[in-house]
């Protein structure tokens, strides 16, 4: 798939080919939705905690005696049916992590970015650069590029050059950069447009190819 590239102006200088092994590939909704499933499910802590009877305070003394009250034996303030008592079968620590292999997860990316290839929602740049950490430029350069859509910019790596876009990029708020060696189906699938320099192109032919 032939693709423009276009500077921070948003004017074409030339053309790519996008990878068809990345770009091109057979698109499985299934395995994107579990993928996104399994990432939303790993992002959990699993914190969540509440008392048994056995960890509330209180409760050591038998509230009455056993027979010839009248009223319903009961060993404990704390049981379960007595107000401030322990909870049964409530939450508890735990994990949510979900076990998903590499080869199916990378599918899944593949599959999210041809997608956006044929939904037009590729922006390929020739360089990603800003000559001064400003977020007004780097508004103005996303508005040239997607329009009002949110943006999702993928850089190749972290360096001095990228640092001004980086810093930009943070205070806007439908717009998230992320190293393309970290691409996942959480983000692909949040933003509506995808910036990529040339230069992180290869950087997804690697990993995902």
């Amino acid at each position: 798939m032939e693709v423009d590239v276009v500077n921070m102006l948003g004017e074409k200088v030339s053309t790519v080919e996008l990878p068809a092994t990345i770009f091109e590939a057979p698109i499985n909704i299934d395995l994107m939705h579990q993928a996104y499933v399994r990432q939303m499910a790993n992002a959990r802590l699993g914190t969540h905690d509440t008392k048994t009877r056995s960890e509330v305070s209180g409760g050591g003394r038998k509230p009455w005696r056993q027979k010839g009250t009248g009223r319903a034996r009961q060993g404990s303030t704390r049981a379960p049916q007595w107000k401030g008592g322990g909870k049964v079968h409530t939450p508890h620590p735990r994990s949510y992590e979900q076990a998903m292999p590499r080869q199916m997860r990378r599918a899944a990316i593949r599959s999210a970015l041809t997608v956006k290839a044929a939904e037009s929602s590729i922006v390929v740049v020739d360089a990603l650069t800003l000559d001064e950490p400003k977020t007004r430029l780097m508004v103005a350069a996303l508005q040239r590029l997607v329009g009002e859509a949110s943006a999702l910019i993928l850089i190749p790596a972290k360096s001095d050059d990228y640092e001004p876009v980086i810093r930009s990029t943070n205070n806007i708020p439908d717009a998230k950069i992320l190293l393309a060696s970290y691409l996942n189906i959480r983000d692909l699938l949040g933003f509506d447009k995808v910036v990529l320099p040339v230069q992180a192109l290869d950087v997804l032919n690697a990993n995902l190819a």
